[in-house]
This record gives structure tokens, sequence and C-alpha cells, in this order.
């Protein structure tokens, strides 16, 4: 499964933290593999709720999906689900001594993606 991760480069130097190091080298690649599979869950989202997402500002759209993230555990939930199913063994073992601190790198970095993509789409 990790040779499927995209790999991006000049992103961990010898001044990092063990956790921005895992972030670059784990959570980055996973979440690049899996974003059209996170915003299309974030399109069904909405759809399900009925919101009608095109028809606000920019201003809007960025305060909505923030609230989501914020809000919304079931929804946080999957998009944590669609990450740390694609850890390793040694990976998920680091997860579960960080989770908390994982899980708000794991949810802001989504939260920011789905941010830049549907506002690109607008």
């Amino acid at each position: 499964m990790m040779n499927k991760r995209p790999v991006i480069n000049n992103v961990v130097n010898e001044k990092m933290t063990e956790m921005e190091i895992f972030q670059n080298k784990t959570l980055r690649p996973v979440i690049k593999m899996q974003h059209d599979l996170l915003i299309s869950a974030f399109k069904n989202y909405l759809q399900k709720r009925k919101v009608v997402f095109l028809e606000l500002t920019d201003q809007k759209k960025k305060s909505k999906i923030a609230n989501i993230f914020k809000t919304d555990n079931n929804y946080k939930n999957i998009n944590l689900g669609f990450i740390i199913g694609h850890f390793s063994e040694d990976e998920f073992n680091f997860y579960t001594k960080n989770s908390s601190e994982i899980n708000r790198r794991i949810l802001q970095i989504i939260s920011q993606r789905v941010k830049d993509s549907l506002l690109e789409m607008a």
C-alpha cells in the first residue's frame, strides 16, 4: 500500500520534530493520495444535507467548511478513517501514542484541501 503513496520531496529536514516528520512523510502523502475521495465525500456530505454551497460567497464557503470540520464528529471520524486506514503498523503505533495531535493535524490539512479545491471550482 505504501508504494502507491505519492512522494513529496524536500519536506523533511534535521530541524523538524518527530511530529513534523510524521506529518510530512506520512500524513501529507496519504492525504494527497486520498484527495479525490476526500473531495467526493465532502460533496456528498453537502448534497445529503441539502446545502446550497455554490450560491454562497467564497467567505461563507470557507466558514461553512470550517464549521463542518469543527462540529460534525461523525463526518470528522469518516475523514480520519480514510487516512488512518492507510498507515503501516509502525505508523499506527506512533499514531496511537499521539492520536489527539495527529487527528488535529489530519483534519486541519483536509479542511484546507477542501477549501482550496472547492473554491477553485466555483
